[in-house]
């Protein structure tokens, strides 16, 4: 650091500023800093600084192993981000089938407490995973991705509305004017697929309708398959099937394409997720959009605000927030509002012919 402030004519202090955002520093002094930064390959050491401001910039994440479009979204999402805020991201998953889940739990926790990270972000798809954390402490402010879970005295809570995208869904097949419709749902240990049933049931009830059939899906394509082949086979079809994802979605599309049942003319699909491709599906399908970044960035906000306020209950100095941060913004305030996801209408629905 000594070395870059002589090459770029300034103090050290005045790198620091530089290496921390600190918004005091003229453009074009940041811009002097920078380039000897690059002319020297100048890269912080990460251990030097934290022994120095009891600061690590490292942020853990623990995931459930899945390598399903919403985890992985979100992860990809809140690591973009982070980096964006200055932290580095270090992520251990927890296998979804392991007998003694809070242990695995406890011991990434555990791990990420002997690393000195500065908060840790679970992303929870599944309810054993939130259930694991009731009894597992962390020396490091803690914030939950999770889908209708409320925050506790134990961690922070973000996630998106995934009952209103639901709702979205089955109000956009109500307002064409179908009346039997089926539901195809995710596992039920799925805190995304719990909340989208949810939201449907609600729409229905509010419609005076009650599901055709429902149908308990496994996110798989083959899943949806499955169903497409029984609809086919059924003397009494519904109108319109509302799937809990687009995976499902496309398999259900497949088999009903291949007993000649035409969507939407015969029935209408609607899916979930807005995965890459789904506008070039056979139709095109209508279905939920999910904004992770939007997700990831609700996140960082909250996340920023548990660690400030981590810090001045023990009496830290509180960092100078980052251009962008928010920290001032209401960061940290508990029971942050969910991420609203977006209806995308495409060919796949229709007012139904029979």
């Amino acid at each position: 650091m000594a070395d870059v402030a002589r090459l770029a004519g300034v103090s050290h202090q005045t790198v620091s500023r530089v290496l921390n955002n600190h918004p005091s520093v003229r453009p074009a002094t940041r811009e002097r800093v920078l380039a000897a930064m690059d002319d020297l390959s100048y890269r912080p050491n990460r251990l030097a600084r934290a022994l120095v401001t009891a600061r690590s910039g490292l942020l853990g994440v623990v995931t459930s192993g899945s390598a399903k479009f919403g985890p992985m979204s979100t992860l990809m999402a809140i690591e973009e981000t982070a980096r964006a805020a200055g932290y580095s991201v270090h992520v251990t998953a927890v296998r979804p089938g392991e007998d003694d889940l809070p242990a695995a739990v406890a011991r990434a926790l555990g791990d990420f407490d002997s690393q000195a990270v500065e908060a840790v972000v679970v992303i929870a798809p599944r309810i054993r995973v939130v259930e694991a954390l009731a009894d597992i402490t962390s020396r490091a402010p803690l914030l939950l991705v999770a889908a209708g879970v409320e925050p506790s005295d134990r961690y922070v809570a973000v996630g998106a509305d995934q009952a209103a995208g639901a709702r979205s869904a089955l109000r956009h097949l109500v307002d064409l004017g179908h009346e039997r419709i089926a539901l195809l749902t995710g596992p039920p240990d799925w805190l995304d697929a719990r909340e989208r049933e949810r939201g449907w049931h609600e729409e229905l009830a509010a419609a005076g309708l009650q599901p055709a059939h429902v149908w308990a899906g496994d996110w798989s394509a083959e899943a949806g398959y499955r169903v497409g082949q029984e609809i086919a086979s059924s003397a009494s079809r519904p109108t319109a099937v509302a799937v809990a994802n687009d995976q499902m979605a496309l398999g259900l599309l497949r088999a009903l394409g291949e007993a000649g049942i035409d969507v939407p003319g015969d029935i209408s699909v609607t899916g979930f997720d807005d995965i890459e491709g789904t506008d070039y599906f056979r139709p095109p399908l209508t279905t939920v959009r999910q904004d992770f970044t939007e997700l990831a960035q609700a996140a960082m906000t909250e996340l920023l605000g548990a660690i400030e306020a981590d810090r001045r209950a023990g009496d830290e100095p509180a960092r100078e927030p980052a251009a962008g941060e928010g920290a001032e913004d209401g960061a940290g305030d508990r029971g942050a509002a969910a991420v609203v996801p977006e209806l995308v209408v495409r060919a796949s629905t229709a007012p139904p012919t029979r």
